[in-house]
């Protein structure tokens, strides 16, 4: 199974992405840490480095799978063309995807997580509150079924509640054992 992280950042959806993925003894492909490593490696940040951090975890999710792996996918996913992407994949390999959105509808916890959060990615900078209202303001909504296509299976995880909870709702929504 391919598990979608989404969520905003700061919202807690790599706290729940890491839980989960030890449940399952799965990898977890976070696109952060890509981007990081390709902004270390000298291609500026002026380029399309978030675009091309989530290719380059398409192709290592892509590997994974091929195993017959489960793999939790750590990424914004903010827009549709990066949800039909990990959609795609999945389809590829004949498996099924899930979305697992993490949302903190308490937005002063929301802020004050994203101030005191020190992931220490080398060169990948905390986003500002600044940065994560604009990303929320272009955030897309999820869209309902194409016809003649299953729905993706995809839940909305409050990250005020503990994070065990939350593993347990999921593992119960993906209908896998851990």
């Amino acid at each position: 199974m391919l598990i979608a992280m989404a969520g905003l950042p700061g919202a807690g959806k790599s706290t729940v992405g890491q839980a989960l993925a030890r449940r399952l003894a799965a990898p977890v492909v976070s696109v952060d840490p890509i981007e990081a490593a390709m902004r270390r490696a000298g291609v500026a940040a002026d380029q399309p480095t978030g675009l091309a951090a989530y290719v380059v975890a398409e192709a290592v999710a892509d590997g994974v799978l091929a195993l017959g792996q489960h793999v939790v996918v750590d990424a914004v996913n903010a827009v549709e063309a990066a949800r039909a992407q990990w959609r795609a994949l999945a389809a590829r390999h004949g498996v099924p995807v899930a979305f697992l959105e993490v949302v903190c509808p308490d937005q002063d916890l929301h802020r004050a997580r994203l101030a005191g959060r020190r992931r220490g990615i080398a060169g990948f900078p905390e986003p500002s509150w600044a940065a994560v209202q604009r990303l929320r303001a272009a955030y897309q909504p999820w869209p309902a079924a194409r016809p003649g296509e299953p729905e993706p299976l995809r839940l909305v995880l409050d990250s005020t509640v503990e994070v065990e909870p939350n593993v347990s709702t999921a593992l119960a929504f993906l209908g896998v054992r851990s």
